[in-house]
């Protein structure tokens, strides 16, 4: 089965390039966001079919029971931004009756991924304020991970029938923002050896 591999940025994937052209593996850098995300990867599925898409990338825990680096499988994305505000209430897309905020991993029942799966949310505004962070923990109590494009991914290859999966590396942890406390390199890293061995 060859997928198409999808992440947002080239950093991300940099360390694979050389990788999958030479098992000629097509891969697609879309830009940051899931904005740019659903239009990259929407325009790319007219030109190719692929097995399945394979969406990978960095992401922020909102625990710190998971380690840095640890790379994980995101079974679950939601939208949780997605739906109107009422006072103080916040009210999700489907409760105002205009489609859905959650989408869930569509991989081919014949690949195995032996990975921590969890569930994430996908945001146009990564946290870093602890009453936000707070609010959201006590709203959606599941949430585990953030990206910035997974769900985008998944509403984009479920749109279009192709099987998808999300691989994600942890490179920070939820919180107020402190880049200090950062290990992107280690997350990359982790992550880029687990998708050569994935794809041997």
């Amino acid at each position: 089965m060859k997928p198409l591999i999808v992440a947002a940025t080239n950093g991300e994937i940099a360390p694979s390039i050389n990788f999958l052209t030479q098992m000629d593996i097509p891969y697609l850098i879309t830009g940051v966001g899931m904005v740019a995300t659903a239009y990259q990867l929407g325009k790319a599925l007219q030109d190719t079919r692929p097995d399945y898409v394979l969406n990978i990338g960095i992401a922020g825990a909102f625990s710190n029971t998971i380690p840095l680096g640890t790379v994980i499988q995101t079974k679950t994305d939601q939208l949780s931004e997605l739906g109107a505000e009422n006072d103080d209430i916040f009210l999700p897309i489907e409760e105002l009756g205009f489609g859905k905020s959650v989408f869930h991993s569509t991989s081919p029942p014949q690949l195995s991924v032996q990975l921590p799966s969890y569930h994430g949310i996908t945001v146009n505004t990564v946290h870093g304020n602890p009453i936000s962070i707070d609010q959201l923990k006590e709203r959606l109590p599941l949430v585990a991970t953030e990206s910035m494009e997974g769900a985008a991914v998944f509403f984009v290859c479920q749109e279009e029938r192709v099987p998808c999966l999300q691989v994600r590396a942890i490179s920070n942890y939820v919180e107020k923002r402190d880049r200090s406390a950062w290990d992107i390199t280690l997350a990359i890293e982790n992550l880029n050896l687990w998708l050569q061995e994935f794809l041997k």
